[in-house]
């Protein structure tokens, strides 16, 4: 009988935190600037300069702690990890080794198989690296440093998953954690999240883990998926051919979906860790704490709740709507303006999510103001607009969050609402088209459908058409 095999994986998970100015000093963390034009001596690694501890990031450390409950190490310290790479300035790196910010927390995911809970280790703080870019053409490479000195917190968790189901569920859910306290925006695409998966396979039953791989470089959740199941596949035809896997750190490569290896973790690196002399120990007091935990926002679970019991919208809806903080922002701003939760809620539903779809965007991108969302849903209300022109404003507005009242007005949209003015328009076509009138009187139910469409082209789709089909009936009978 075939061995059956059970997969074992534990993530590191860094986090870029959402702070104006890096970790140790006032230089800004802003993505994407010119190369090496957001740094100073403390960050680049300048002998004498000395870091000075940037207390938002204790706070949103603490903060992802306590969401994930994690005990808080009221009395921690920073220390060094010594090791000398192109990007790192120092030939060290600030982080936390022996007294780490947040320790034995855990998270509960949901998937097909039922809940689970996900141990934390460790949550600690440290600095980011800057960036090596490798230059094919002259066949060089560069380092832009603006990158280095970033907060992160890394967030170890304990080897409790058993597959890429699992991981991506407990991955949302840090992410979703994280994205609700605004400690970081958690792009995976920009390298604010990234993951490092641990990974080994042992038979069904067997007490000891196997030998374990590092898997780096994943920056989306299909990607992780698919490094995941091709790991897996790469040990189990290891062991079935009776060779040993190594410990090792090794690199997924997307486009080839296969991994291949980095360097060897058999004679792991000594770090020689030693205590930060640049930096007083962290006292994390009763009262700090109590402020951190009273500041804590609703969390999704909570918000999927009062959502139910206060508006009333489909729960569909509501779990689309809490799966990003910014659509839900979104959601109770409007709604807040114009007391329509229903229609809110539909807008966000049918038309924000065909339009993010088409043009591949996040949630987290939409740029249109619940104040322009709340005018559009009280226009189309009010019979202002009718629906068809709703939906070309809607585009316009979601591409560059246009006033819709201020469009409507500029392009003439506003429907005509002068009965006079329609009452001509529609004799008008029914004069001109005797046929359908003539389909019409015997029975055909569509011919009204024709001469709607016509009297809306005569109007330039700026009627509202359940008044022209009113007019057309009292007209033709």
């Amino acid at each position: 009988m075939a061995k059956q095999y059970e997969t074992v994986i534990g993530l590191e998970v860094h986090v870029e935190l959402a702070t104006k100015t890096k970790i140790f000093c006032g230089c800004s963390t802003a993505f994407g600037g010119e190369a090496n034009t957001h740094t100073c001596p403390v960050c680049t690694g300048m002998p004498g300069s000395l870091p000075v501890l940037n207390k938002q990031v204790v706070e949103y450390a603490i903060a992802v702690g306590l969401a994930t409950n994690c005990d808080i190490t009221q009395y921690c310290k920073f220390d060094r990890k010594n090791y000398f790479y192109p990007d790192n300035p120092q030939n060290y790196q600030i982080s936390q080794l022996y007294l780490p910010i947040c320790r034995n927390g855990g998270v509960e995911i949901e998937t097909e198989e039922g809940t689970k809970t996900i141990g934390i280790h460790e949550i600690h703080m440290e600095e980011d690296a800057g960036k090596l870019i490798h230059d094919e053409w002259n066949d060089c490479s560069l380092v832009d440093y603006n990158r280095s000195g970033v907060p992160l917190i890394e967030i170890v968790s304990e080897p409790d998953m058993r597959s890429a189901d699992e991981v991506i569920a407990y991955l949302e859910k840090l992410r979703l954690i994280i994205q609700y306290l605004g400690a970081s925006d958690c792009k995976l695409q920009e390298g604010s999240m990234r993951a490092d998966v641990n990974l080994s396979v042992r038979e069904v039953g067997a007490e000891k883990f196997g030998t374990r791989t590092e898997m780096k470089n994943l920056n989306s959740f299909k990607a992780i998926a698919r490094a995941i199941e091709g790991e897996r596949e790469r040990q189990i035809d290891l062991l079935e051919a009776g060779e040993e896997v190594l410990q090792e750190t090794r690199r997924w490569d997307d486009t080839k979906e296969c991994s291949y290896a980095m360097r060897s973790k058999e004679d792991a690196q000594d770090y020689r860790y030693f205590p930060e002399p640049d930096l007083v120990p962290i006292v994390i007091s009763d009262e700090w704490l109590d402020q951190i935990r009273e500041r804590q926002p609703e969390f999704r679970t909570e918000k999927m709740k009062r959502y139910k019991e206060e508006f009333e919208i489909p729960d569909y809806d509501i779990e689309i709507i809490t799966g990003s903080k910014h659509l839900a922002d979104i959601f109770e701003a409007t709604t807040a303006i114009c007391k329509q939760p229903k229609k809110v809620s539909n807008w966000l539903m049918v038309e924000t999510m065909r339009l993010l779809k088409e043009k591949e965007m996040e949630p987290e991108d939409i740029c249109f103001s619940p104040e322009n969302l709340a005018k559009l849903i009280m226009m189309a209300d009010k019979k202002e607009i009718n629906s068809t022109v709703a939906k070309e404003v809607f585009e316009v507005m979601f591409a560059n969050d246009t006033d819709p009242e201020k469009y409507v007005e500029e392009k003439g949209l506003k429907t005509v609402n002068d009965e006079g003015a329609l009452r001509t328009t529609v004799e008008k076509v029914i004069a001109d088209n005797p046929q359908s009138v003539e389909d019409y009187h015997n029975g055909k139910e569509k011919a009204i459908g024709f001469l709607v469409g016509q009297t809306m082209k005569a109007m330039q789709g700026k009627a509202d058409p359940g008044m022209v089909n009113k007019l057309l009936k009292e007209l033709l009978s």
